[in-house]
Parts: C-alpha cells; structure tokens; sequence
C-alpha cells in the first residue's frame, strides 16, 4: 500500500487508491441523494435515483474489473491489453435495457435515472477538489 507524508505532521499515513475513493465517493452520494428524496420527492422519483445510482455503480465495477482483466492478461503475455468490443459495447446495452423497462413500466422517472447514473461525475468532483485541497493547502501532490 501507498504511504504519504503528511507536511504538518511528518508522520506517514497509509494512502487509499484513487478508484477506491471514487467509488466509496459515488456510493455516499447515491446514498445521500436517494436519502434525501426519500422525505422531497415522489416515489417514482425516489426510484429513479436509487435505479440510477446502482446502475452507475454497477457500470463503473464492471468497467474496473473488465479493464483490470485486460491489462492482467496483457502483462501477463507481455502483450498490449485489448478489451473485447462486445464486452464494452454489452455493459451499456446491459444498462440501457434495465432503464428502459423501468421507464416503460412507469417505476422510476427517466431524469432522475439519468441523474443517479450521473454519481460518477460527482465523484470526479470531489476528487479533484481533494486533490486541489492537498495541493495548495498541504502542498503536496497525492499520485
């Protein structure tokens, strides 16, 4: 594991990955975002965000797992990684499937699907915030 020294205490402190502080990151805000909507919203809305978020959370740890598959196989033949198209192309229709029967069987409004598929771009966000933070802040840079 990763260790960083932290400037204003000198002491070094075990550092997490960076995909797995995004994904924590997207997982806190579904939950946030779908807790909230649980006492503002309509059910239908409520629904869409939690459908959303899951799928958005299910697309990204299958990305992950498809990438790291690749590159573990290519580093292992001293190839360059390749990613099947079909595996690639299958995670979205896998995805546009799921939100077009919710959306057909009138359980979960369509733009708060999209909104919850969005936690990946919140996540993004506040990581680079962080990042900033450490940066100026700290200055220091977090690899």
């Amino acid at each position: 594991m990763k260790q960083t020294v932290n400037n204003v205490g000198g002491t070094a402190a075990p550092e997490s990955t960076i995909d797995a502080r995004v994904f924590r990151t997207m997982c806190a805000a579904v939950a946030l975002v779908v807790i909230t909507s649980v006492a503002f919203a309509e059910w239908r809305v409520t629904t869409g965000l939690l459908l959303g978020g899951l799928l958005s959370l299910l697309n990204h740890h299958w990305m992950r797992t498809s990438i790291s598959a690749a590159f573990d196989h290519a580093l292992g033949k001293g190839t360059k990684p390749r990613i099947k198209l079909a595996q690639y192309i299958l995670r979205y229709f896998v995805i546009a499937i799921a939100v077009l029967v919710a959306y057909k069987l009138n359980i979960a409004s369509l733009p708060a699907m999209i909104t919850g598929l969005c936690s990946f771009v919140v996540a993004l966000f506040v990581e680079a915030f962080r990042e900033i933070y450490f940066a100026i802040i700290h200055r220091e840079e977090i690899s």
